[in-house]
């Protein structure tokens, strides 16, 4: 390939010159950087990186340079940076078009077996979910009958922690419909990739919860996943072929509300408009649908809920999901959530909003330094004397749930609907 066609950024999906240039390197990001905070290196922190975007930008460093890649890498987009910046950086609008140019200049000279293994990781497993439903399956298999032990043995100790255990049943769209009497309006549950396999008590939890919020819910069948696992991997174009099915879905329900109870697929869906182009049709159709999203404890914070009569005698502590405190800005309504159970005593977390370490795949792809981040986020819940680790994202709940049993201890990992449905009498949802 010739050195010209790694010069700058090129096509689609580029890195907005105008938003790397509103940084003014004060360095008021580095200390909620998850990355710097353990290497204390420049490179590692979002004002280096956003040089390197820069410099890239500027035609003055390779595309492909490794030490570029490796940061576009080590990322984690947490958007802990964007929380606290003074001049208003938008970096995830950054990171994640540079990791697309990234992919489009490897995708150009990659051997077809890498090729191949890609395809299905991401289109295969989130584009076709009964492919995610049959891998489940064979996990679930694996677990019962202890052949996950040989994963482990095999070299894949890591993978085989991480995997949380998989339920007897998969929480499935199939059209079903949830109503109240004297509904205050409907709810379309986005029941995602990961978590109708893994989570499904949190999303009868949900349906139940919005039930006693007076929302109607409908789970269509025709939604999927939100493509944040394909656009962090720098595959913006799976990304926007899985949100054009999800705003169509939508539009087609006639629901009032696109409620998501994971905080990484909340930021994603509320982002959609920035991945279509101005002058894409869908654009003005992505801003219409992100306008209705809302993470599922937004909703339940601004809905009326019977107060809860059954007490939980735990010491909870809150692991903040990064997208749901740095990226959705949604800090306070969990912890009034949870401090409407009875019985319950929250106990603030030091750095609650540092990054666990999951962020989709990243302790896939950054092993090592997912498992730092682990054991500093081991650490911190070590230091409340919880019992209960309450968290609103699939990933965050695997990571720190793998975390909790490699340091030995019985502390339990519950998502915050989960744990606020418990202080009502209920039953099982019928599907």
């Amino acid at each position: 390939m010739p050195e010209t066609i790694l010069r700058g950024f090129t096509g689609n999906d580029v890195p907005d010159a105008a938003v790397y240039d509103t940084c003014i390197r004060c360095g008021l990001c580095l200390q909620s950087c998850p990355t710097y905070l353990e290497t204390s290196t420049e490179t590692s922190g979002p004002r280096g990186r956003i040089s390197l975007i820069r410099a890239v930008g500027e035609g003055q460093l390779d595309l492909l340079s490794p030490g570029f890649v490796e940061q576009m890498s080590e990322c984690l987009d947490c958007r802990g940076c964007e929380a606290v910046c003074p001049s208003g950086v938008q970096y995830g609008r950054l990171i994640e078009p540079a990791r697309a140019q990234i992919r489009r200049a490897q995708a150009a000279t990659e051997r077809l077996p890498a090729r191949a293994a890609r395809a299905f990781a991401l289109r295969l497993l989130f584009t076709h979910l009964g492919t995610m439903r049959a891998v489940a399956s064979l996990l679930r298999f694996a677990q019962i009958t202890g052949l996950q032990r040989l994963a482990s043995a095999l070299g894949l100790r890591d993978l085989a922690a991480l995997a949380p255990r998989i339920p007897p049943r998969a929480f499935v769209a199939r059209g079903q419909r949830f109503d109240v009497r004297q509904a205050q309006g409907t709810a379309f549950l986005h029941t995602g990739c990961v978590m109708h396999v893994a989570f499904a008590s949190v999303h009868e939890a949900t349906v139940r919860m919005l039930g006693r919020g007076g929302l109607n819910v409908v789970v269509p069948s025709d939604q999927g996943c939100c493509g944040a696992i394909a656009v962090h991997a720098g595959e913006a174009a799976m990304g926007r072929e899985m949100a054009r099915k999800n705003i169509a879905a939508f539009e087609r329900s006639g629901a009032d509300v696109y409620v998501v109870n994971a905080a990484g697929c909340g930021s994603a869906l509320k982002e959609y408009p920035r991945w279509f182009s101005r002058d894409d049709p869908w654009h003005a159709r992505a801003e219409r649908f992100s306008s209705r999203v809302r993470d599922a404890l937004e909703v339940l914070d601004a809905v009326e809920l019977p107060a809860p009569t059954v007490a939980l005698d735990a010491i909870v502590t809150y692991q903040e999901p990064c997208h749901l405190a740095n990226a959705q800005r949604i800090v306070a309504a969990p912890r009034r959530l949870l401090a409407k159970i009875p019985g319950l005593r929250l106990v603030e977390m030091p750095e609650s909003a540092i990054c666990c370490g999951s962020a989709g795949i990243y302790n896939i792809t950054q092993p090592a330094m997912a498992r730092r981040l682990q054991r500093r986020k081991i650490e911190a819940i070590a230091h409340t004397g919880a019992n209960v680790v309450a968290t609103a994202n699939p990933g965050c709940a695997m990571q720190v749930g793998a975390g909790l049993r490699a340091a030995g201890s019985a502390a339990q990992v519950r998502h915050v609907v989960e744990l606020l449905d418990g202080g009502y009498v209920t039953e099982r949802i019928a599907e």
